[in-house]
């Protein structure tokens, strides 16, 4: 009998024991965990896929993802991290720089408008799961959620709160986020959440943050004056950092160390531009001085435009700088553009019912395949053709975005060649404009070295002439022959003029309601930039060749004449 009890106590002591012990070891189990979650498209034959990591110590989180990337990174980046206390209803995002700079945006949990609706169960690698929907954007958003693990943790927190662990995630039914792995680790701090996050801020204020850092953002001009003035001539070396005038203050230029950048990043030149006097719609240009050869259009800003070469047209006519030389090299033109009439000083002059006149003029304009020409020591330029003491003021700004982490600068690979250029940048020191089309064609002969691929012409072109039969409103297609063989055929012309009436306070109107900036024109618009055409010449081998751009010009009338600002770079990859 004895016996008996003692092993009955003997069993039952041990049960619960056992049962203590195994209460014990979920509790253990439950505290302390590392989830992977892996995302990747469905049916997606590229492998490539992220990983998100999620560390949770009871009833805290520390969610961040997974980064596998050998070399060096891109400058601006912060490593990032979620937080989460289910127990404070509280989630935290953080953002950490090198420099140690913190910064964090709190938000609820569990307070949220988006509504997930319980559709089913069903078992998802393993797990019985409850399934949810809803739709945000028209994204539709299924997530299996799974009570069986005991604790909730979930790698996406800005939708709201779900009880359990997410073991899926599917938006749209094709982008994925499953459970990889849950492993047991006794090395996490007992407390995820650190004590001081950096400096809080909303959330619209960390994503400004966030690119802010990434995007590198160069000034150049900063409100500074393109007028018609007298002016002492400068002489020297021109100096980092300053702003020069030249040409009796029409061109405004500056010496500027641009960082090296990966090719991968995406350069814009972006423009601002307002009346502050001028009343009439000139013609503009960006533009680089290349130093590759002897002499450069800096030479003639300095001395005189007499010392760069000229080309003569059959009338005898000077064309100071257009083309490439042997020992000359030609603008590089990154923005072509024109102002609008009158645009901010000229505001209060004219009101018309439904308009509310702009403020400026905004022109922004990618110019990436031209980075080799904006790295190290650069020379940049604006020029805005006027007659007038007031003139307009400019801002510009080189932004520079990544399109990937890779800092790698040595696998840069970008070429570019200017070939010729009739903006005439120096017209108020006599350079000529581009009137040779109606005699002559415009002739370049250049090298194409060993290497170079996926060869292609950046060209702009815009005609003008101001009169009902000048080309500024008349179609003129270009010709482009290459190597004594017509290859490429292009008509400029801009029908949407229209679209900028309200940058034009001063533009005139006509009887008929139409405004003079509303007309149609050569590939330009009063208030807009010329998009550049890109025609493709990887044909070319390298060596010798001549590229030759004809256009019908028209006949003079009277004073009038008519003119052609043509510009052309080669880009490709060396």
């Amino acid at each position: 009998m004895y016996k008996i009890i003692f092993n009955f106590a003997k069993n039952f002591a041990m049960k619960h024991i056992l049962l203590i012990l195994a209460i014990f070891a979920s509790m253990m189990v439950s505290a302390q965990q590392r989830l992977v979650y892996q995302s990747y498209m469905l049916g997606s034959d590229s492998g490539d896929t992220t990983f998100r990591e999620v560390l949770r110590y009871k009833n805290q989180l520390k969610i961040n993802d997974i980064q596998e990337f050998e070399g060096e990174l891109i400058q601006g980046l912060s490593t990032d991290y979620t937080f989460v206390d289910y127990d404070a209803d509280s989630a935290y995002f953080q953002m950490n720089y090198q420099d140690g700079e913190s910064y964090f945006y709190a938000y609820p949990l569990k307070t949220n408008d988006i509504e997930f609706e319980e559709i089913g169960s069903e078992k998802v690698k393993g797990y019985n799961c409850k399934k949810y929907k809803t739709s945000i954007n028209s994204n539709t958003i299924e997530v299996w959620m799974t009570e069986s693990l005991g604790y909730d943790a979930s790698p996406v927190t800005s939708r709201g709160y779900l009880k359990g662990v997410m073991v899926r995630q599917a938006i749209n039914g094709n982008r994925i986020m499953d459970l990889k792995s849950v492993k047991k680790d006794k090395k996490l701090k007992k407390s995820l959440i650190p004590d001081n996050l950096g400096v809080r801020k909303s959330g619209r204020e960390l994503n400004n943050i966030k690119k802010e850092k990434l995007i590198i953002r160069t000034k150049i001009f900063d409100d500074d004056q393109i007028h018609f003035v007298k002016m002492d001539k400068f002489q020297g070396e021109i100096p980092f950092d300053t702003v020069i005038h030249f040409s009796w203050g029409t061109i405004i230029l500056k010496r500027v160390n641009l960082p090296v950048l990966p090719e991968h990043y995406q350069i814009f030149a972006e423009l601002h531009q307002r009346s502050n006097g001028d009343a009439y719609d000139r013609s503009g240009s960006v533009f680089v001085i290349p130093m590759d050869r002897k002499l450069s259009l800096c030479n003639a800003l300095i001395d005189s435009i007499e010392v760069i070469p000229c080309q003569l047209d059959k009338n005898g006519n000077k064309y100071q700088g257009i083309r490439l030389e042997d020992d000359y090299m030609p603008v590089v033109e990154l923005m072509r553009f024109f102002t609008p009439f009158g645009v901010n000083h000229f505001n209060d002059r004219v009101q018309l019912d439904g308009l509310e006149w702009a403020d400026e003029a905004y022109y922004k304009m990618e110019v990436s395949e031209l980075s080799d020409r904006l790295q190290g020591d650069v020379l940049i330029g604006a020029f805005i053709g006027n007659y007038d003491g007031g003139g307009h003021k400019v801002s510009l700004d080189l932004v520079a975005y990544p399109q990937d982490y890779d800092g790698d600068v040595s696998k840069n690979s970008r070429w570019s060649m200017p070939l010729f250029n009739t903006c005439n940048v120096m017209e108020m020191s006599g350079q000529n404009y581009g009137r040779l089309f109606q005699t002559d064609s415009l002739t370049v002969e250049f090298d194409i070295p060993e290497g170079v691929e996926n060869l292609k012409l950046r060209y702009i072109t815009t005609g003008h002439g101001g009169w009902d039969g000048g080309d500024e409103f008349n179609p003129k297609e270009n010709t482009i022959i290459i190597d004594g063989e017509k290859v490429l055929r292009y008509t400029p012309w801009r029908c949407d003029c229209a679209t900028y009436r309200e940058l034009n306070p001063v533009s005139g109107n006509f009887w008929n309601g139409v405004s003079s900036s509303d007309l149609s024109r050569s590939g330009w618009c009063p208030g807009t930039a010329t998009n550049p055409v890109y025609f493709d010449l990887s044909d070319l081998k390298p060596g010798h060749h001549t590229i030759t751009v004809a256009i019908p010009q028209g006949e003079d009338e009277g004073g009038s004449f008519s003119h052609w600002m043509v510009s052309g770079v080669l880009v490709g990859k060396k």
